[in-house]
């Protein structure tokens, strides 16, 4: 392990640690001596790091620096590329250009040896959901954010029409559909609509009455009883 890959180690060490650590825990955790740890967080304060503590009190780091540049082992790229490649190929046209964004900046940060692992194409994202449909999903996702009621067209799979008003929660990406699950103030449950099916949405002013992530707790706990 390089000096460089330790400090980095050692930073994510500490970010997990949400209370001060012993030198003795995080020495143990690096597979360094005391010495050396004492040489690294010195090095880490000198470039900026806020590190509270002292050696036999702990040490404590503050949650507002980040060090430059990003380091990954070739696994992690492996992830972050396949994962990303996926967002392109997959997702709304806003989100697969942010990915295409994020490819670049991670590119611009990496040593050239781990830098030759994004483009490498040992794995590929093969074909997938292709279905048309009217209402961009980043509509979708903004009224998700915003924690808006949505007025959906609906067609049905016997192209049954209604209309819905509901409270958007959560975008569920299959590799055969695209599901947008929330409340339906229709049917007073919570339901799952493909969004192929959906003709229109209007995002509504009113905020729905509960927040989302008390939302889609309740709507999980719904999921986990039709499993059992």
């Amino acid at each position: 392990m390089t000096r460089t890959t330790r400090l980095f180690d050692l930073m994510q060490i500490l970010r997990r640690h949400r209370r001060a650590v012993s030198g003795d825990v995080l020495a143990g955790e690096l597979g360094v001596s005391l010495r050396t740890l004492y040489r690294d967080i010195a090095e880490l304060k000198a470039i900026g790091a806020h590190i509270q503590g002292e050696p036999g009190l702990g040490y404590l780091l503050q949650p507002d620096f980040l060090l430059p540049p990003l380091m990954f082992s070739a696994d992690e790229v492996a992830a972050l590329t396949l994962g990303l490649n996926w967002v392109e190929e997959r997702a709304d046209e806003q989100l697969a250009s942010a990915a295409t964004e994020v490819l670049a900046k991670v590119s611009a940060v990496l040593p050239r040896e781990l830098c030759a692992r994004l483009n490498d194409q040992t794995m590929l994202i093969g074909p997938g959901w292709d279905k048309a449909h009217r209402v961009a999903l980043s509509e979708l996702r903004q009224a998700i954010s915003e924690e808006r009621k949505l007025l959906l067209d609906y067609r049905d799979e016997a192209g049954r029409t209604s209309n819905r008003v509901i409270w958007p929660i959560s975008l569920v990406f299959f590799e055969s559909a695209r599901i947008l699950a929330g409340w339906c103030e229709l049917r007073q449950a919570f339901r799952h609509f493909r969004t192929d099916r959906i003709a229109e949405a209007t995002i509504l002013a009113e905020h729905y009455p509960q927040r989302r992530h008390a939302l889609r707790q309740q709507w999980l706990t719904t999921l986990d009883e039709t499993n059992c």
